[in-house]
């Protein structure tokens, strides 16, 4: 893994603390957000594979280490420095909720313990993959809660900000509840299911719109979904319909999607095509998705690409990444920051979920009653110790969480009451303490 993708400063901070001697403490890192994103009630965790991977394979090649060597900003330092990364590794632990969790602002998605420079160089890889993949699964988790049982596929790659973005894009979309992808190496990589047929370039490519659907049912049978927007759609839905079976369905992506569908589910209907399905795309968005529902629009399915993959009205996430503790046992110093705006809370913390509120503890913390601790260990001294979960089983986490959120949380798209976020009393206490051996106020 290329350890060499990360922030300037963090390898500065690291050639820091190894001349300093400080490369070996042991620091612990937390990994949370400070508040949610636009009209978010909630976020859905994903991206944990993605730090896993790169945290087993982080190293660095000696082609990065040679070129850190001529970078001026290392031209004090020891050549003791440039064979100590060469030869690291990761050797820490690493802690973590499950993908398709649901989380809050303060609760951290994963936390990190290890040597300083080993939990310091990863922080900029890690806030990407997680924030990115968060924010999508979590537009995604509000996109099939709008489509009220209908399937939502994630069709955005072309919209994505990188070929890679689009890749995770729809990793991320299918934890937080689509039921697939078009993106087919999505689909390879991480065996999620695949959608998508023909564009109006299949259609315009024949003389004859007729020629072009038969030319489709003859290749893909009972998977065939006809585009039947290019010419005329209410004609188009008549000409696959004349076709008969096998089809899944159409698509229409242009138009009056109320009127239109309306209009097709009558032609395929009074064809003797109850079965076939209308999938309606054309630059969704959950929004979209609630008013055509409203209007009791017959649509059975939905093709979201721009929105989606890019999560348009909040692309981006104020997640950070801050130290909590140096050392371990006896030893162990707690830190924080007080900042205006910007404050952090010391020492190493759990999330305690109840049935109607969290409680953010410390982590050595056992309180009563009846509650699942989130944070597990995932890497123990740089080994794995839990398996990795197949990837239908975060997407029903996702689901199942937003399915137990009170209604004026699951079901309204504004932000609305929080869901209580409770402080425990011995992490309080230990915040007072740290204030006060600071000096701060």
């Amino acid at each position: 893994m290329n350890a060499l993708l990360t922030d300037l400063y963090q390898l500065t901070m690291a050639a820091g603390y190894f001349e300093s001697g400080k490369a070996e403490e042991v620091a612990t890192f937390e990994m949370f957000v400070r508040r949610l994103p636009v009209n978010r009630n909630f976020l859905v965790v994903a991206g944990l594979e993605q730090v896993v991977d790169y945290l087993l394979h982080f190293r660095f090649s000696a082609e990065e280490v040679a070129y850190l060597r001529v970078l001026p900003q290392f031209s004090r330092c020891s050549p003791d420095f440039f064979r100590f990364l060469q030869e690291l590794r990761f050797t820490g632990d690493l802690f973590a909720v499950k993908e398709g969790t649901l989380l809050y602002p303060g609760e951290p998605a994963l936390v990190v313990r290890a040597p300083i420079v080993e939990a310091q160089i990863p922080e900029t890889f890690l806030l990407s993959t997680v924030a990115f993949q968060t924010l999508i699964a979590t537009k995604a988790a509000r996109v099939v809660e709008a489509a009220q049982g209908r399937g939502v596929v994630e069709f955005g790659t072309r919209r994505a900000h990188s070929p890679e973005a689009g890749v995770l894009a729809g990793r991320a979309a299918y934890v937080g509840g689509c039921i697939g992808t078009s993106n087919t190496l999505s689909g390879m990589k991480y065996g999620i299911p695949v959608y998508g047929t023909a564009a109006h370039s299949w259609v315009q490519s024949f003389e004859d719109e007729l020629e072009a659907f038969r030319a489709l049912q003859q290749l893909l049978g009972e998977h065939t979904v006809y585009l039947i927007d290019t010419y005329d759609t209410a004609e188009g839905a008549r000409r696959a319909a004349s076709l008969g079976r096998p089809l899944w369905g159409v698509r229409i992506d242009s138009g009056n999607l109320v009127e239109v569908s309306r209009k097709v589910r009558q032609i395929l209907d009074e064809a003797g095509l109850p079965e076939a399905k209308i999938m309606a795309t054309s630059d969704l968005s959950e929004y979209k998705i609630l008013e055509l529902l409203a209007a009791n629009a017959p649509i059975d399915a939905f093709g979201v690409g721009t929105e989606l993959a890019t999560s348009a009205d909040a692309p981006s996430l104020s997640a950070v990444y801050k130290i909590v503790e140096m050392g371990a046992g006896e030893h162990r110093r707690y830190t924080a920051k007080f900042s205006e705006g910007k404050a952090t809370l010391p020492g190493a913390k759990q999330v305690f979920r109840y049935r109607d509120h969290d409680v953010l503890g410390c982590a050595w913390e056992c309180p009563e009653g009846d509650y699942e601790a989130l944070l597990r260990p995932v890497l123990m001294q740089g080994e794995r110790v839990s398996p990795a979960e197949p990837l239908p089983a975060a997407r029903q986490r996702a689901l199942d969480g937003v399915a137990r959120l009170p209604g004026s949380l699951r079901t309204q798209f504004e932000a609305k009451e929080p869901w209580p976020v409770i402080q425990s009393d011995a992490l309080r206490r230990l915040e007072r303490e740290v204030r006060r051996g600071l000096g701060a106020s």
